[in-house]
């Protein structure tokens, strides 16, 4: 048995789920997720618990066992609290600013990048050198963070890029040649 699909998912206080059939609707103070399920997994709701079971051992069925229950455990998580990333940029005259929603970015190329956000995804830029991408949808959030990330990722030789705040970059030593002899 999935010791993941296993587990119940506990529906915090302000946050309303709704099951009809496979599809499962969740409204919470962040905003309001709906996803479609595989119909062979059966979704109940009971006193506040969700729980997520399968028909039989199928090798498919083992798979969307545990993804299933993870999907609705992120969308109750995403109504309540959100999802954030932080990503930083590093270089000399990299940096970031919004612009009305959008996020203007300024990193070494000839003209600044803008990108504007999709729907239920917020920015900040608490400095510029900082970017916060926060939301309900987890996917839709991480997605735009890599979208960011993207334009400039980060090198391996000086480091200079867009990072995720807690991404280590691997750093290469670069030509042996140069250096004082």
């Amino acid at each position: 048995m999935s010791r993941i699909g296993r587990k119940p998912i506990t529906v915090p206080a302000g946050v309303d789920v709704t099951i009809d059939g496979n599809a499962v609707t969740v409204k919470g103070p962040k905003g309001t997720l709906s996803g479609t399920f595989n119909s062979n997994m059966s979704i109940e709701l009971d006193a506040g618990v969700i729980t997520v079971s399968r028909p039989n051992d199928e090798k498919e069925n083992r798979a969307l066992h545990g993804l299933t229950r993870t999907l609705i455990s992120n969308m109750v998580e995403g109504v309540s609290n959100g999802f954030k990333k932080e990503l930083e940029i590093v270089g000399v005259g990299y940096r970031a600013a919004m612009e009305g929603k959008s996020v203007v970015l300024t990193i070494g190329y000839s003209h600044p990048v803008k990108m504007d956000p999709p729907e239920g995804v917020t920015i900040e830029v608490p400095a510029p050198n900082k970017i916060v991408v926060s939301g309900a949808d987890k996917q839709v959030v991480g997605q735009f963070a890599c979208e960011i990330r993207a334009v400039r990722p980060p090198e391996p030789y000086k480091g200079k890029g867009i990072k995720y705040a807690d991404e280590v970059v691997r750093r290469k030593e670069g030509k042996s040649g140069k250096g004082g002899k």
